[in-house]
């Protein structure tokens, strides 16, 4: 049967540059730490995940799952986020939540902008380099409008969804789109981040629906395939 409480969940979130751990409880966020620094999430994230284990052992807070952003995003970050998660998981017996990047994304704009139109449409863009993005469209509710795809963005990518709603952009691939997209609907949020912080009302909601994932067999949504660049030749 679905649970009736929240409960205390570790947050792990690695999808961008950005590496950052949580802990929560009962809906309210108890423990964050962040790095901004680049992608050092090899060396980061295991010192952040034994400072939220320390810190839940420390209040005798019972680890009841790890909720790990699912992607897409930075094919490294998310294998060594969700490699990590697992191992929580497998060690601690918790359940394992994935929480898509983009809803994720979601969840500081919903909260920290009152400004949103009833009918206003959301669309968190992670950079996928060049011009190209990962975009999903969800409305207020986090209903999914518009599946998440690999998008170069021009006059015509969001046109149906711009001629009848404002559409918010957000995420580290937004601000490179603005021009392209080019209409009077479209509105751009700065400084939007995937963080671990922000990533319990999507969890809490998740596991108390029993939406978890098989430990063993659960793999991010990276949308595309990785392709490995060959090494520079150092002699010619």
């Amino acid at each position: 049967m679905p649970r009736q409480t929240m409960s205390c969940i570790l947050h792990i979130e690695t999808s961008t540059s950005v590496c950052s751990v949580a802990v929560s409880d009962g809906g309210v966020c108890l423990f964050n730490r962040e790095d901004h620094s680049g992608p050092n999430h090899a060396e980061r994230l295991g010192a952040f995940v034994d400072e939220a284990m320390a810190y839940t052992g420390n209040r005798d807070l019972p680890l009841e799952a790890v909720a790990v952003s699912s992607g897409p995003g930075s094919y490294t970050g998310l294998r060594i986020g969700v490699s990590m998660a697992k191992g929580i998981c497998y060690g601690c017996g918790a359940s394992l939540i994935s929480v898509p990047t983009g809803e994720l994304l979601c969840v500081p704009v919903l909260l920290g902008h009152d400004e949103l139109e009833d009918d206003a449409l959301l669309c968190p863009m992670i950079d996928a380099r060049r011009m190209e993005v990962y975009a999903t469209v969800y409305d207020r509710a986090l209903h999914t409008v518009r599946p998440t795809s690999a998008d170069v963005p021009g006059e015509g990518t969001y046109r149906d969804l711009l001629d009848a709603h404002p559409v918010y952009f957000f995420g580290n691939g937004a601000a490179k789109c603005m021009d392209a997209i080019n209409h009077p609907n479209a509105r751009l949020i700065e400084g939007v981040e995937p963080l671990a912080r922000w990533m319990f009302p999507v969890a809490d909601r998740r596991l108390r629906d029993g939406q978890t994932e098989d430990v063993a067999y659960f793999v991010p949504y990276y949308l595309k395939d990785f392709v490995a660049k060959p090494p520079k030749r150092l002699i010619p």
